[in-house]
């Protein structure tokens, strides 16, 4: 997402903030605000989070996207040894999904194209290395030894310039259209323009105060009490909202108030194309502020990173285990996408095909020697609780098969689910779940969930274009139907670069629903043409650079195994995306169920928060079966969510109006 990517603030504030103690298991900021817990600490540890003392209690983990493959990879190290990993597709990753040229030999790299995920925040202060940061992804991409570089996000130093249209060319009334030519090398120049800089500089005033004060105070044990206040201050309002609320300064006597971003409507205008200079923040106007304001106070869009993928430094892959085969089998001898560990999806690759430290195997080789545990084409259709506290799990095996399809079932101790709400709700049935087990409230709250819909357009891009060029800006904004564009390079030597031709969400995207792919490449290209030729700096097109024939799309929505690319919540659904959150600690050990993954997140869009959803799964699943946790954790250190409060409890400006 764009929101906030060049705003590295609190990276640096956290610069100046005192070093917890070393016994302490809370969070470091920045880092995500509702758990204020160090998961890389515990996850880092030699033998894993803990020592099962059940080690053939039966688990079933339902999708191998990331949060599966996470939960299976951690419960092994754990010493579970009766772990099954169900998967729909052909494929591991879910929304992280590298496409590759599937003609070029697996050996040799690639320019792989990010069709989901794509920029990651590692948590990391400003100064140290991304593999340093205090976050689940820093620890997994350290050791697994994957190669970043800082993405190329709009307006930052890692892009040689950034193009702005807006208003057809004509956003200050010049006799000409021109295209805005944002240049930041080191990091402090704001964008061009007297009105951009008057939004940028709103913005500036509210993120750098709200980020200031809760900087200072994230980690200690007024931590929790302080982020319900704010929560309760800002739940109910829009991105929107917030946008046009007038700004104040922070007043200590009322510390959960930082105001709003006080714009004009032209100036909320503008922020809904623009943002902070790096893309439209439009989509995300209408989800609740608190979404916005977690993704750019507490680092998920500072020092982002790109994943080259587990490379050598000649691109290629790394020697890894089962590098080279065109397909591998799962337990049932189905055939399902070998790893060719390029891009964001070796992570995924790596979790299930990399050895762990503690028995020296990795998930899937402890699965093909038990002869069991890893399915794919596997389609999950009931859960049912039976009378012995057992949960019978029901899948259509070989899904896709329109003859050999075939109802089976297993019964298990214990089910993590990981999938999209939507699918859960559209394909599982639920039977014989009481109240007691799981209350009406939680799945309501994830079936009224919001999932958004996105678009992305890749295409092949010739070396030419940024190697030669300096005429056209390797990355533009606008608010033409195309939105954002970026161009980037992996590696000199692979064939080509990429271009990523259009980059939409919600409304934007769902006007290219009609389009078919290839039409829609053709669109995008032409109407990036006649942007170009039309302004008057430029006169010149991209499409020589641009290989048309080889372009992919990727449609979020209409993907059969996500049904939506991200997770929101409206203003007024906070607390019911707090609830998912809060069920693995009330709730899970009386029935066996533990969801995890972004479905049960407030954090859409990122990894970071289904990582830290999978090890919330395992620490509860351990704590049900008396498992001996690792490193002096106990749950007692394990903070708690915060629910809705009471009128009593709301701050006096929120109970004034709660009626």
């Amino acid at each position: 997402m764009t929101i906030g990517s060049t705003y590295d603030y609190p990276a640096l504030v956290a610069t100046h903030l005192p070093a917890h103690a070393p016994s302490s298991w809370r969070g470091r900021f920045p880092s995500p605000p509702d758990l204020c817990f160090n998961y890389r600490k515990l996850v880092e540890h030699d033998f894993g989070i803990a020592q099962a003392t059940q080690p053939d209690y039966k688990i079933c983990i339902v999708g191998a996207g990331i949060t599966g493959l996470t939960a299976a990879r951690e419960l092994l190290r754990c010493g579970f040894k009766n772990v099954t990993l169900l998967e729909q597709s052909h494929r591991i990753g879910g929304r992280h999904l590298s496409a590759l040229n599937s003609s070029q030999s697996p050996l040799l790299g690639q320019t792989p194209f990010e069709m989901g995920a794509m920029r990651m925040p590692m948590f990391n202060q400003a100064g140290e290395s991304p593999l340093d940061g205090q976050s689940l992804l820093a620890y997994y991409c350290k050791r697994f030894e994957l190669q970043l570089s800082d993405f190329p996000n709009p307006g930052t130093p890692h892009v040689r310039s950034t193009g702005i249209y807006l208003h057809e060319g004509l956003l200050e009334g010049q006799p000409e259209p021109q295209m805005l030519i944002w240049k930041n090398p080191q990091g402090h120049t704001p964008p061009p323009t007297e009105k951009l800089q008057k939004v940028y500089a709103k913005w500036r005033h509210f993120a750098d105060q709200m980020t200031r004060q809760v900087a200072q105070i994230y980690g200690t044990p007024q931590w929790e009490s302080v982020w319900a206040a704010i929560v309760a201050r800002y739940q109910r309002l829009s991105f929107r909202d917030l946008a046009t609320l007038a700004s104040v300064t922070w007043n200590a006597h009322i510390p959960e108030d930082f105001g709003g971003l006080g714009m004009t409507r032209e100036e909320s205008t503008l922020f809904y194309s623009i943002g902070i200079g790096d893309g439209s923040w439009g989509a995300f106007y209408d989800v609740c502020c608190l979404y916005p304001l977690r993704t750019a106070i507490f680092g998920f869009s500072s020092q982002l990173q790109l994943v080259h993928g587990r490379v050598g430094i000649n691109g290629n892959p790394a020697p890894s285990p089962y590098l080279g085969q065109t397909s591998l089998k799962d337990c049932n001898d189905l055939s399902f996408d070998a790893p060719r560990y390029l891009g964001l999806a070796a992570l995924d690759e790596c979790l299930l095909f990399m050895e762990t430290k503690v028995n020296g195997q990795s998930f899937y080789d402890h699965c093909r020697e038990r002869g069991k545990g890893f399915l794919t084409d596997t389609s999950v259709t009931r859960l049912t609780k039976l009378e012995n506290g057992q949960t019978r799990v029901t899948y259509d095996w070989h899904a896709s098969s329109p003859t050999g399809k075939a109802e089976r079932h297993e019964d298990f101790d214990a089910v993590i689910m990981t999938l999209p709400s939507w699918i859960i709700e559209t394909h599982i049935q639920l039977e014989n779940f009481s109240q007691a087990m799981l209350p009406y409230s939680i799945i309501n709250a994830y079936k009224t969930a919001h999932w958004e819909t996105s678009c992305k357009v890749y295409a092949p891009l010739k070396k030419s274009f940024l190697s030669n060029n300096r005429k056209i800006p390797q990355i533009m904004v606008t608010d033409s139907f195309i939105h954002d564009v970026y161009t980037y390079r992996y590696h000199d030597a692979y064939p080509y670069d990429c271009i990523l031709l259009s980059y939409t969400w919600e409304d934007d995207a769902t006007k290219l629903a009609s389009f078919d792919d290839q039409t829609l490449v053709n669109k995008c290209v032409t109407e990036l043409d006649r942007i170009l030729l039309r302004s008057a700096n430029i006169k010149a097109p991209i499409s020589p650079y641009i290989d048309t024939q080889n372009a992919i799309v990727q449609r979020w929505m209409t993907d059969k195994s996500a049904l939506g690319c991200a997770k929101l919540y409206r203003a007024g659904t906070y607390y019911d995306a707090v609830s998912l959150m809060q069920y693995n600690r009330d709730y899970a050990h009386i029935c066996g169920l533990y969801l995890a993954g972004e479905s049960f997140s407030v954090d859409s869009g990122w990894t970071e928060p289904c990582l830290r959803g999978a090890i919330d799964a395992v620490i509860n699943l351990c704590n049900t079966t008396q498992a001996a946790f690792n490193g002096g954790f106990t749950l007692d250190e394990y903070p708690q969510y915060q629910g809705q409060p009471s009128i009593q409890q709301l701050p006096t400006t929120q109970a004034e109006t709660a009626y």
